[in-house]
């Protein structure tokens, strides 16, 4: 009977995990639709937009969503290394090696 109980408490668990990820995607979607638009329109560039309550301009606002999906790819990047560390191929010039 107990078994039960942690099995439906993990599916459970697991369901509420997906449905938190998938409105995180469905929020950074919108993000980046929202910015590939913005670079494509003939937007006024200087014009004042809110941030989590914080003005900005909207170059201020692309250039900080650019360093967030950064952050993120250097996050990627990191797991990516350390699940693969023996097959990992640097992206750069790998350290402790001569490159002539």
């Amino acid at each position: 009977m107990a078994g039960h109980g942690l099995i439906g408490l993990e599916a459970t668990m697991a369901l509420g995990e997906k449905k938190r990820k998938n409105r995180k995607l469905r929020i950074k979607e919108r993000t980046l639709s929202l910015t590939f638009r913005t670079l494509s329109a003939k937007t006024d560039l200087l014009r004042t937009v809110t941030i989590r309550g914080e003005p900005h301009s909207v170059i201020e606002a692309i250039e900080r969503q650019m360093y967030h999906y950064s952050y993120h790819i250097g996050q990627i990047v990191y797991i990516a290394k350390q699940l693969n560390a023996n097959n990992w191929k640097t992206l750069t010039i790998p350290r402790n090696r001569k490159t002539t």
